[in-house]
């Protein structure tokens, strides 16, 4: 088990000595801005990791493809197998220029909260979710969407692109839907619970198909903190967890605020210490962290918080003490 660094975009000489400072060796990159015509070209890949590793830094995985890379596969367009033959494209380039891992998401409007308010420890900014908030919002565009025709279109891309993903050696590692509710502005959230991550890995039985695991919205999505460390035994046992966001937050659906690791109701300790036990060797990030006073934009404070605590815990459980 390592402890990783996310939620870079761009690998600016700033971030990378600063994730290196911190003792970080692994890094996950956020849709990184790179040109290419619906699929990232070899070459610019080569480029993105040889600049992380000229920094001491292996990029672990990168975290989403831009959206209109498969936007067609997420409405059910006619297109869609145009845009998969790209993703193809993508999965090759990725694992020949030796990036191991792509993490992606499969909700049409993507994340959502309602406000970003002084309300965590100390009057540390956090994100928050209220749901009866959006619970009125007006029908979108592209819905309304069940959850059988979302069923139905991840489904279909799923069992097109793991076969590549497996035959290049690439995991794939899918998201759930944050926040993990039944829907929004009409249009479904389908992977909004744990057994909505099983049927997942169900779909198509491969090494390549796995999860990028956020405790975070599965904390979101349980009843109990019991309910979180079931989960990471269960997909950790499976060998189905690519690598963990590892946040916490203050209570489920349907509402919560996001929170410091130490923070929220779920015991982090304990449950990094059951993602050691099941023997999972991956990476771990922090994800979001609160805006402490006095931070930058992109909370080096918060990041730099959340990375020693995890690092402590880690070194606790690993050396018994």
């Amino acid at each position: 088990m390592r402890i990783g660094l996310g939620a870079i975009h761009e690998l600016d000489e700033e971030r990378m000595l600063f994730a290196r400072q911190l003792g970080i060796e692994d890094i996950i990159v956020h849709t990184p801005e790179l040109p290419g015509d619906g699929y990232w070209e070899f070459q610019d890949l080569v480029r993105l990791r040889t600049r992380a590793e000229a920094y001491g830094l292996r990029i672990a995985a990168i975290e989403n493809m831009p959206r209109t890379f498969y936007d067609r596969c997420l409405k059910g367009l006619p297109g869609r197998d145009e845009q998969i033959e790209k993703v193809h494209k993508t999965i090759r380039n990725l694992a020949r220029a030796g990036i191991p891992c792509l993490g992606y998401d499969f909700v049409p409007l993507g994340v959502w909260r309602t406000g970003h308010n002084p309300v965590g420890r100390g009057g540390a900014r956090v994100t928050v979710y209220d749901h009866h908030l959006v619970e009125r919002a007006p029908v979108a565009d592209i819905g309304p969407v069940s959850d059988e025709e979302m069923w139905e279109r991840f489904t279909y891309f799923l069992k097109a692109v793991v076969p590549v993903a497996e035959e290049e050696g690439l995991v794939l590692a899918l998201h759930p839907d944050d926040p993990p509710v039944p829907a929004i502005a009409g249009v479904a959230r389908i992977f909004r619970s744990v057994e909505a991550y099983k049927r997942v890995i169900e779909i198509v039985d491969s090494p390549s198909n796995c999860l990028e695991f956020c405790q975070g919205t599965v904390a979101e999505m349980c009843a109990s903190p019991e309910e979180v460390y079931d989960a990471i035994r269960y997909f950790g046992s499976r060998e189905k967890i690519a690598y963990v966001h590892f946040r916490n937050v203050s209570s489920r659906v349907p509402s919560f605020a996001e929170t410091f690791i130490d923070d929220g109701y779920v015991d982090m300790l304990r449950a990094m210490r059951i993602y050691h036990e099941v023997g999972f060797e991956g990476v771990l990030i922090p994800d979001h962290t609160p805006a402490v006073a006095g931070d930058t934009a992109w909370g080096h404070r918060g990041r730099a918080y959340a990375v020693g605590y995890m690092k402590a815990m880690l070194r606790c459980i690993t050396e018994e003490c």
